[in-house]
């Protein structure tokens, strides 16, 4: 999963949301999780990912951050549902091991 992705994560109460991009997806979850840097994220205890989408180029995710970014909360949580409707955390089962 070493594609560029861009990503939303919220809290356990799924109030949050963070919109980001990574070219990392796992490795970016892990430093969200173990709260590796101090930031919005960290603040507010968003560590679950409700949502992502991969592409071949970090350019395109970017773009792609830029315009989810833009949207207003209701047109997130409408992109969040149509894939994951229970909201469930994404990440869930991976395994953080970096060599």
């Amino acid at each position: 999963m070493n594609q560029s992705s861009v990503y939303i994560i919220t809290n356990k109460n799924n109030t949050v949301l963070y919109t980001g991009v990574t070219s990392n997806l796992v490795k970016r979850m892990y430093e969200h999780k173990s709260k590796a840097f101090k930031g919005f994220a960290t603040k507010y205890n968003c560590e679950k990912l409700v949502y992502f989408e991969t592409f071949d180029s970090i350019e395109s995710a970017i773009t792609r951050e830029k315009q989810i970014k833009k949207y207003k909360r209701y047109k997130k949580i409408n992109l969040i549902e149509k894939e994951n409707p229970d909201w469930n955390d994404l990440s869930d089962g991976w395994l953080f091991y970096f060599g």
